[in-house]
C-alpha cells in the first residue's frame, strides 16, 4: 500500500503546473482533494488530512474584473441569435448562476406579473448523472422581478425550442421535472459545465475581454442601471442585505462613459429576433 504524504500530494499538484495548467484549476483540484479527505476523517476512514500540509495556489483577485455596460451590451448583441441568448440575459442582467440557468423552469416563470422563482438547479452526480436539485437556500429561492429584457428574452426562446422538439421527435425527453428553458438539443439537462463552454466560445466570437460566467454575473446591477429598474426592484433582484448597498452601485456604476451602451441598450430591446 502506497503511504499518502504531502510530498506525495506536492509531487500530484506539480504536474498541472508543468503542464501549465491555469491556476484556479489547480486551486480548484487541491480544494477538492482537502474536501474528499475530510470526509474520509468523518467516516474514519483515515486519521488526518494530509492535504492541508501542502500550500493553496495563489489566484490573484485583483486581475479579472466584470464587464462593464458596453462590454456586456456588445456580447449581448453578438449572441443575439444563439439558442441561448435568453440565458445570456439573465446571467448579466440578474446575476443567476451558472447552476441556476439550467434549472430554470418554464413553471417558475409569471409573465403576466413579470416575476420568476427559480428553485432548482443542475448538477452532475457521480454515477447517476446530471439530476435537477433544490437550492440550498430559502433565499436563493426567492420570488425575482422580470425586468422586460429578460420577459422579451425568455419569450423568444420558446419558439427555437419548439423547433427543436419538432426535429427531434419522439426521442425528445418529456420527463414532467425536466420542463426546462435552457433544455440540451434533445430535451435534457444541460451541463452547467457545458454551459460555461457555450458562454465562452459566444465570448470569443463576441469579440470582448474574456471573463468567466462567475464574473459576468457580477455586472448585473450596472445593468439594472442602466435599464432603468427601480432600486427597490434592483434590490431584490441583487439581493444585498441593505438597500444603501444597491444604491451604491446605482450612484457609482453608471456614468457619463456608459452614454453610449444606453443607446445600444435601447436598440436591442427594439430589435426582434432575426434568424
Amino acid at each position: 500500500m502506497v503511504k499518502l504524504t504531502p510530498a506525495r500530494i506536492r509531487t500530484f499538484m506539480a504536474t498541472p503546473k508543468r503542464q501549465e495548467v491555469g491556476v484556479a484549476t489547480r486551486f480548484e483540484v487541491l480544494r477538492i482533494l482537502r474536501n474528499g479527505f475530510n470526509r474520509a476523517m468523518r467516516e474514519e476512514l483515515l486519521t488526518h488530512n494530509v492535504a492541508l500540509l501542502v500550500d493553496m495556489p495563489k489566484v490573484s483577485k485583483d486581475k479579472a474584473k466584470p464587464w462593464n455596460a458596453h462590454e456586456a451590451i456588445t456580447f449581448l448583441r453578438s449572441a443575439r441569435v444563439h439558442r441561448f441568448y435568453a440565458a445570456g440575459v439573465l446571467v448579466l442582467v440578474l446575476g443567476l448562476r451558472r447552476s441556476e440557468v439550467p434549472g430554470l423552469r418554464w413553471q417558475g416563470i409569471d409573465f403576466g406579473n413579470r416575476q420568476f422563482t427559480p428553485v432548482k438547479q443542475v448538477q452532475r452526480e457521480k454515477g447517476v448523472g446530471l439530476v435537477l436539485k433544490d437550492l440550498r437556500t430559502e433565499s436563493s429561492q426567492a420570488v425575482l422581478p422580470l425586468p422586460e429584457l429578460c420577459a422579451r428574452a425568455l419569450e423568444e426562446r420558446r419558439e427555437p425550442q419548439e423547433l427543436e422538439r419538432k426535429i427531434v421527435g419522439a426521442d425528445w425527453t418529456r420527463e414532467p421535472d425536466h420542463d426546462v428553458i435552457f433544455s440540451s438539443e434533445r430535451g435534457g439537462l444541460t451541463d452547467p459545465l457545458g454551459f460555461s463552454r457555450t458562454f465562452d466560445r459566444l465570448v470569443t466570437r463576441a469579440g470582448v475581454r474574456r471573463i468567466t460566467v462567475r464574473l459576468a454575473r457580477h455586472t448585473c446591477g450596472t445593468l439594472l442601471a442602466l435599464l432603468k429598474v427601480h432600486p427597490k426592484v434592483a434590490w431584490a433582484i441583487l439581493r444585498h442585505t441593505r438597500i444603501s448597498m444597491t444604491m451604491d452601485v446605482y450612484t457609482h456604476g453608471v456614468g457619463d462613459g456608459e452614454r453610449e451602451a444606453v443607446s445600444m441598450l435601447a436598440g436591442l430591446l427594439e430589435d426582434p429576433l432575426i434568424g
